[in-house]
């Protein structure tokens, strides 16, 4: 749990909320936004999509925490007309590195993101 000050106190923020998903696709949803973390559990590798705003508003500055907790690396691809920026190998489509690798992606414009953490 991390603190802020308000009004010159310490106040917690809420805990980090778990989306545990065990298949080989998932899309993110407006649920998984800011205090989540997506795990991705699965032997085999797995496809994770960025929607378009049309489909799903987030405002901008938007965090989702992706970590991969099985061994199948994640890749995490834009829908058809989103960018994703990271410095991956494949910058468009960054991957965790390994297993137990994390990312976070940042929304930085209607459909623009930034990939941020442990990326290959």
């Amino acid at each position: 749990m991390s603190a802020s000050i308000v009004g010159g106190t310490a106040s917690a923020s809420a805990a980090l909320a778990f989306n545990a998903q065990t298949g080989t696709t998932y899309t993110f949803v407006l649920a998984d936004a800011d205090n989540k973390l997506v795990t991705a559990s699965n032997a085999a590798a797995q496809t994770y999509t960025v929607p378009l705003n049309s489909s799903v508003a987030y405002p901008v500055g938007t965090q989702l925490n992706l970590i991969q907790i099985g061994a199948g690396q994640v890749t995490v691809q834009g829908a058809g007309g989103v960018t994703i920026t990271s410095t991956g190998a494949t910058s468009a489509t960054p991957k965790c590195r390994a297993q137990y690798s994390a990312m976070t992606l940042v929304k930085n414009g209607t459909d623009s993101w930034y990939a941020i953490g442990d990326i290959a």
